[in-house]
């Protein structure tokens, strides 16, 4: 891949609102080079029998069994309640 110029850099840079030197654009042009052709390494791969995939790690759930149970009962909640209208809890309004 060829080098990229410090003309690029600073158009890139320029694009992203940054101020950047000349001194910075080459040191950036020099290190982006670098990266690139390290990155470029990776088209050397044969990767003909490797399939697609979206994460380099099997992920997979582990989630319990949903099972519907006995709440807390009505007297025992409202105890811990500042304030409470006709046996629900009462918020303040969110929507005028």
């Amino acid at each position: 891949m060829a080098k990229l110029s410090k003309e690029e850099v600073k158009h890139v840079a320029h694009l992203a609102r940054l101020a950047i030197t000349e001194e910075e654009a080459e040191k950036f042009a020099d290190q982006l080079g670098k990266i690139t052709d390290f990155a470029e390494q990776l088209n050397e791969l044969d990767t003909t029998n490797v399939e697609p995939t979206s994460h380099v790690l099997p992920l997979v759930n582990v989630l319990r069994e949903d099972v519907a149970k006995e709440g807390l009962p009505r007297e025992k909640v409202m105890l811990n309640v500042k304030d409470q209208e006709a046996g629900q809890i009462k918020v303040p309004s969110i929507m005028e």
